[in-house]
């Protein structure tokens, strides 16, 4: 099949737009966290757009021998706004489970039989990333509306993102006694990024 002449190229462009999307829908999340005191949905949110910024420059780069041209697509994509940071974490969550179960898996299977495997491999791939976003955004819409995103059941080791702090307890200080900074910075040690300390 003629790249030029395909659907997947055009499933390409829709990726690309979706991918796009979701990296500003993200970053306004994170901004809005931010004003909210909810540091630590802020470095989820910032984190999750990162990786969309990634995915949107892999799709793109997939459609590099039609640089130069313009490919029309049509498509549907979801305004995210809500005053409520778990509301926004629930849509995140349904949008990536949306574009894991249907979306690039559909996306996949036409660029196989069209024969385009490597662009099936990225679709397949990024999927599963995808579900892992969704997966992340799910656990702390929980944490949210469980009243759990600062305190815990058990003793549980929490990390202060600013300076690195670790807290055990079951629920994080009102500030981190090291830095001062307010406790919306702390995260589940587990979660944490680059931990080298065992949780419990």
């Amino acid at each position: 099949m003629d790249f030029k002449n395909s659907e997947t190229k055009t499933n390409l462009m829709r990726a690309f737009a979706g991918e796009s999307q979701a990296r500003n829908r993200y970053t306004i999340a994170a901004a809005q966290a931010k004003e909210e005191k909810l540091y630590v949905v802020e470095a989820v949110f910032q984190f999750t757009a990162d990786q969309e910024r990634e995915h949107a420059e892999i799709f793109y780069k997939h459609l590099s021998e039609l640089a130069g041209e313009n490919i029309a697509i049509e498509g549907a994509y979801p305004v995210d706004l809500a005053k409520d940071i778990s509301k926004l974490l629930r849509m995140a969550q349904h949008n990536e489970y949306e574009e894991h179960d249907d979306v690039y898996k559909n996306f996949a299977k036409k660029a196989e039989e069209e024969g385009f495997l490597e662009v099936a491999a990225s679709f397949n791939m990024i999927a599963e990333i995808e579900k892992t976003h969704g997966d992340r955004f799910g656990q702390f819409a929980d944490w949210l509306e469980q009243g759990k995103l600062f305190v815990s059941d058990a003793k549980t080791a929490w990390m202060c993102m600013e300076c690195g702090n670790i807290y055990y307890g079951t629920q994080v200080p009102e500030a981190c006694p090291v830095c001062h900074n307010d406790k919306g910075y702390f995260i589940r040690l587990e979660l944490a990024p680059y931990t080298t300390v065992k949780a419990m």
